[in-house]
């Protein structure tokens, strides 16, 4: 089986890689069936060099190669017609701007697996960049913070070497006791609470944060339970409500009167009550200045989302009263760092990890007959038509939805 990695030509330019050099080197060693060539990239995180270094071939050839690994969508004229690729493609949602990447995969007859929907039995995804999401997510939140306020200046994330040299950053802050509100604790969640904890910050449950007062920095990490609550009074769950979203509505505002800067790091799912509207943002209680929203769904469960923000310009402003964009540094201004793409800020770190879960649990799949069925649950198309689990597109390919 011959994997090929490679160049990514998508606009803005995103130097992550699903294999490091340590990573194909660790592949190499561990299935002496496999082969690999990495496609030259200028602007990669790990120079050719550094594969070339490691023995690792380095070459034009990926249309020698059975098995194509990319990050992000490949465009069009790029794809090479009957191979398998792997990709985050962005249509499982019906996203409208890819339906002609899915159209052309299907008429170029090639199999697309797509990271997003990688999974184990049990349905949950093995192969994700969302921790450094949430590392990089808490990082800029904490830069919005001291622009808006005048307070400090931190470095760009994508100025920094690693983790390590982010959290080095946050220790040296002298913060006002303000309180920070986190949501989700899936891998962006937990990522994010990685950088709070690396500061030393004080975590507290949520009676203690709902009604405290305190002379230092202190954070709370909440989930689906705590922000939402049925609408007919009955004690609800997480499993309650991921399964019946439409019986819950929000709880949020009461952590909104007395959070002054907040990290969403939760996942959306359809039918889910917004965490806080446009009319709560107005309201005079509402006291939330500083949002960074990882999650990042436009026009969505974060009413101060209103666009995504860029890793050059990563902060912007939402006027709660005329619901528009504004300076952020004006008073009634509430910062948003809204950055879709934040893992491209910590491309080694984001690399690396994602490499070992896709070693873990997608590699072995070719050679083990996928037995798991990893290769099977993931394959979107197949023989230039949707397999089953994904004719749910067929009307989004067909342009009727």
């Amino acid at each position: 089986m011959k994997f090929g990695i490679i160049r990514e030509r998508k606009n803005p330019p995103d130097k992550r890689v699903v294999l490091s050099p340590k990573a194909c080197q660790k592949v190499l060693k561990s299935h002496k069936r496999a082969e690999l060539i990495v496609e030259p990239s200028p602007i990669r995180a790990y120079s050719d060099d550094m594969y070339t270094q490691l023995g690792i071939t380095v070459a034009d050839e990926m249309t020698d190669c059975d098995v194509l690994i990319g990050v992000k969508e490949v465009p069009i004229d790029a794809l090479i017609p009957n191979k398998k690729y792997f990709f985050f493609s962005h249509t499982i949602k019906k996203q409208p701007y890819n339906r002609d990447l899915l159209q052309a995969v299907l008429e170029k007859n090639i199999e697309l697996y797509d990271h997003e929907v990688i999974t184990n039995k049990q349905e949950q995804r093995v192969v994700a960049f969302g921790r450094y999401a949430g590392i990089v997510g808490a990082y800029n939140g904490f830069r919005a913070y001291g622009l808006k306020y005048g307070l400090f200046k931190l470095p760009k994330a994508n100025d920094l070497d690693d983790q390590e040299a982010l959290i080095a950053e946050l220790k040296k802050l002298r913060l006002p006791s303000i309180k920070i509100l986190l949501t989700g604790k899936g891998r962006v969640g937990n990522g994010a609470r990685e950088m709070l904890d690396g500061m030393g910050m004080r975590r507290l449950n949520v009676a203690e944060y709902l009604e405290g007062t305190f002379n230092e920095p202190v954070y709370c990490q909440i989930d689906a339970g705590e922000y939402n609550k049925r609408k007919d009074g009955a004690r609800g769950n997480k499993a309650d409500f991921f399964a019946n979203p439409s019986e819950y509505k929000s709880n949020f505002f009461r952590f909104a009167k007395v959070t002054d800067f907040y990290i969403a790091g939760h996942f959306y799912g359809q039918g889910s009550p917004y965490l806080f509207t446009r009319e709560d943002a107005k309201h005079p209680e509402f006291k939330i200045r500083v949002v960074a929203d990882v999650s990042c769904d436009i026009d969505g469960p974060v009413a101060t989302t209103i666009r995504p923000s860029t890793i050059a310009e990563p902060i912007y402003g939402y006027d709660p009263i005329s619901e528009t964009e504004t300076d952020y540094q004006k008073t009634t201004a509430i910062a948003v760092m809204a950055v879709d793409n934040l893992p491209c800020e910590l491309p080694r770190d984001a690399s690396e990890g994602f490499g070992e879960a896709f070693i873990k649990n997608v590699i072995p799949a070719f050679f083990n007959n996928d037995k798991d069925g990893v290769l099977q649950r993931a394959r979107m198309t197949q023989n230039g038509k949707l397999t089953e689990r994904f004719t749910y597109l067929q009307d989004y390919v067909d342009g009727k939805e």
